[in-house]
């Protein structure tokens, strides 16, 4: 079980690293299938596998809290600490701390929980999704043009970035498949069918992307801040969820081990685009490398333990 996990993860994020490496798709190319995966192939994995379940198969507030609880625990004292001890202004703080306290759920929970679960992966990562668009990154973006506005707009602000959030195809996908839950509403069987096609690309192509989005990356601010980010997102934060999971819920064995590897997995792209817009691009490239090659790491051994 655990060969057959791990070794695929691997080869495929190793076919897209060599893929670029090698020159048979450009940077460019690979960057296009990743927005595939985000915009589509994952929306319709989600809304498909979602509508399908009845509410209580996909609500665990249990779970939900915990997971809320510490990914806003870790941000808050990521802001304190790298606005504070490593001097960064507030628009900064804001972005670099979201390395903190933020996985690659989408792109790389999904697959790494499909491959491990099944279907029921949908429900852990699409719970997740939610805290993570909802929640997180909403307060994030407000937070950051906050620092970068001297009279800023707040209502303006929350607006813009509401409409940001209602135009993103993987949250939207998921809102629409629970909504489809509550009221029971079937899927057309046709467009079921093409769903779960496009949903089974996901996985494969989300790994293969990661792989091929490597290529470039360098590590040059190997600093303090930088092992700071890295040790909160896939040291401290599976931890906690792991002890928070276990100790304050009675939810399932296999929900702890889901929440703890989500929490575990590297850091999530975002938090490089992110950087790029607010000037911080080495600054949350380097630890962006750094947690995708621990995140795997981590991932891997708890893999090995829970499912030898």
């Amino acid at each position: 079980m655990v060969f057959a996990v791990i070794v695929p993860i691997f080869f495929l994020l190793a076919l897209g690293y060599l893929s670029v490496k090698l020159q048979l798709l450009t940077k460019e190319q690979v960057n296009a299938i990743g927005a595939f995966v985000i915009k589509i192939a994952l929306p319709a994995l989600f809304f498909q596998s979602l509508a399908s379940k009845d509410l209580r198969e996909i609500w665990y507030p249990e779970y939900f809290f915990i997971y809320t609880g510490v990914t806003f625990i870790l941000y808050i004292s990521a802001f304190f600490i790298v606005s504070q001890y490593f001097k960064n202004n507030h628009s900064q703080s804001s972005v670099l701390s979201l390395g903190a306290a933020m996985s690659n759920t989408g792109l790389i929970g999904t697959a790494v929980l499909s491959l491990l679960m099944g279907h029921r992966a949908m429900t852990y990562t699409s719970l997740v999704v939610i805290i993570e668009s909802v929640l997180l990154i909403p307060a994030v973006l407000i937070l950051a043009e906050l620092g970068t506005r001297q009279k800023a707009n707040v209502a303006v602000i929350v607006k813009s970035t509401l409409l940001t959030l209602l135009k993103n195809p993987l949250f939207m996908g998921v809102m629409l498949g629970i909504a489809c839950a509550v009221f029971q509403i079937p899927i057309p069987e046709r467009l079921d069918q093409v769903l779960l096609l496009l949903g089974q690309t996901a996985s494969p192509l989300a790994l293969f992307s990661i792989g091929g989005g490597i290529v470039g990356l360098t590590l040059k601010y190997v600093n303090v801040q930088s092992w700071y980010l890295v040790i909160s997102s896939n040291l401290i934060m599976p931890l906690l969820m792991f002890l928070g999971l276990t100790y304050l819920t009675d939810v399932s064995q296999e929900m702890v081990y889901a929440g703890t590897i989500i929490a575990a997995l590297p850091m999530p792209t975002i938090f490089g685009m992110l950087g790029q817009a607010y000037g911080l691009n080495e600054k949350t490239l380097t630890p962006l490398l750094m947690s995708t090659i621990l995140g795997f790491v981590v991932t891997s051994i708890l893999i090995s333990v829970w499912w030898a």
